[in-house]
């Protein structure tokens, strides 16, 4: 399955962009999904069509179908727009959370939580995305899925929310505990206190898989991230700050969206002024990134397929390779060698880097972006020797620790 994740400043126009993309990709004859969380519907708005909550065939022949020529009603292919409903799953999810705690609620005498009363929290529309995105993965039915996501900040955020919540998981509820259930009762009564209920593993348990399975689609060889930016000194610097996020979280961009390019020339000195700011940063842009698609400006909100299509936006290809931090060997003038582990952050400066070693974890700080990854298991019995930021590159130098490394004979 190819995925797509679209994003980008604030107004920069990354749900059209969403729309287009998805558009053309059902124009190509691919079966096309396009997910948004806005409760507005916006996306349903650009394509002309409400979104449902359900997956389900738009309107016409069905999503990625070629349409009969011969057929005089026929109509173009289209993809099924999705927006799902992140107030009833969250209902769901709390009243059998509720369900399965009922007999600690019941000692500690606390009142039930009726469905009708429930409203949800900040983040349920970014769950509600993520369930989305799993769920497409799983059914099988879509060639592509296009994913309209919030603007980068927040979408950073969303997309590193499973290996985050993960990790949190497996310290609060390590896995291994679980292996020793049937000794519970007699190391509740050695230790006097009440050890944690079979329930609450289990759905620890649940939530890893369902976690894991949203983090497979996010790494997938065909996912990528979709940057839409408006050129201008206000997009460059989002442009420069979504980079480092994404390079941070292992994350792929595979094209940069120029949107609503003016024309070249205009009689205009007010839209000439603009236009030439523009063109600057994009010339800036072209230098720096590999991919970029200029899309123009109608003169107006694109809404409809007839909008959409004038674009000029096509259909995905394919993916680029998966981005990589290797660890290679530098052999050291003593005759040891020491190990260097490459972790690309392009437009960071030295002044906006962290780094801390906790355990067999690295604390990485990137302007302000963090992110807590795991050391590779032959750096795990190192020592940080030092760190340098070069061409785009962070290298972190690790010298084996005496104490932990084998021993040659």
């Amino acid at each position: 399955m190819r995925t797509l994740l679209i994003t980008g400043p604030g107004g920069s126009g990354r749900t059209t962009v969403a729309a287009a993309t998805a558009l053309a990709a059902a124009r190509a004859g691919h079966r096309t999904l396009v997910i948004s969380a806005d409760r507005a519907d916006t996306l349903g708005t650009a394509l002309g069509e409400a979104a449902g909550t359900a997956p389900g065939a738009a309107a016409g022949t069905p999503p990625g179908a070629a349409p009969d020529a011969d057929a005089p009603d026929a109509h173009p292919a289209a993809p099924t727009p999705l927006r799902p409903d992140p107030d009833a799953r969250f209902r769901d999810d709390l009243l059998a959370l509720q369900k399965r705690a009922a007999s600690a609620l019941d000692l500690l005498g606390a009142e039930r939580l009726d469905g009708e009363e429930l409203t949800p929290l900040p983040g349920a529309e970014e769950l509600a995305l993520l369930r989305a995105l799993r769920d497409a993965a799983r059914d099988g039915t879509y060639d592509t899925v296009v994913v309209d996501l919030p603007p980068t900040p927040k979408a950073l955020a969303t997309l590193a929310l499973p290996e985050q919540l993960r990790r949190y998981l497996r310290r609060l509820l390590p896995p291994e505990r679980q292996a020793a259930r049937a000794l519970r009762p007699m190391l509740g009564r050695l230790a006097g206190v009440p050890m944690p209920a079979a329930w609450l593993y289990e759905a620890a348990a649940r939530a890893e898989d369902e976690l894991a399975a949203v983090q497979r689609v996010i790494d997938a060889p065909g996912t990528t991230v979709r940057l839409v930016a408006e050129p201008g000194p206000a997009g460059a610097d989002a442009v420069r700050a979504a980079a480092t996020g994404l390079a941070l979280h292992g994350l792929r961009a595979d094209l940069l969206v120029a949107n609503r390019i003016l024309p070249d020339a205009s009689p205009d000195t007010w839209l000439a002024g603009l236009g030439a700011q523009q063109h600057k940063t994009l010339d800036a842009w072209e230098s720096a990134y590999d991919h970029i698609v200029r899309v123009p400006h109608l003169g107006r909100d694109p809404r409809g397929t007839d909008d959409l299509e004038a674009l000029g936006l096509t259909a995905p290809g394919a993916a680029p390779a998966p981005a990589a931090w290797p660890v290679t060997e530098a052999p050291e003038d003593d005759g040891s060698h020491a190990y260097v582990w490459h972790i690309p952050l392009p437009s960071v400066t030295r002044e906006e880097l962290g780094l801390v070693r906790r355990g067999d974890e690295l604390v990485v700080t990137a302007g302000p972006h963090r992110r807590i990854v795991t050391l590779p298991s032959a750096l795990r019995r190192c020592t940080v020797a030092g760190a340098g930021l070069r061409e785009g590159e962070l290298r972190v130098r690790f010298a084996p620790d005496p104490d932990l490394w084998p021993r040659e004979r």
